[in-house]
């Protein structure tokens, strides 16, 4: 997915949960903080600054799943093993020398 795709989506997301919580747009943006001409903005280009992302997602309560997402999916490791089982690299296959 192509990152102005991402925006995008991530636009059409944000304002059909809006909608879910039956919020008008200046209904949000005053929830939020979010200037309403932003709020528009956002949705109609999928262009906003990060700290304002960030607002919305916290009064759409879904601030926690995207802090969770960027944590990644490593788990706790109780030896080498484990972690070195992880390198899925092939190893090199070398002709021999004649």
């Amino acid at each position: 997915m192509l990152p102005a795709e991402a925006q995008q989506t991530i636009a059409k997301n944000l304002r059909e949960q809006r909608l879910a919580f039956n919020l008008t747009q200046a209904g949000l943006a005053a929830r939020s903080g979010v200037p309403l001409a932003t709020l528009r903005k956002f949705e109609q280009h999928g262009v906003i600054s990060f700290e304002s992302l960030v607002k919305l997602l916290a009064v759409l309560h879904l601030l926690q799943p995207v802090v969770d997402a960027t944590q990644g999916q490593h788990g706790e490791y109780t030896s080498i093993e484990q972690i070195t089982a992880l390198n899925t690299k092939p190893k090199r296959k070398r002709g021999r020398r004649t």
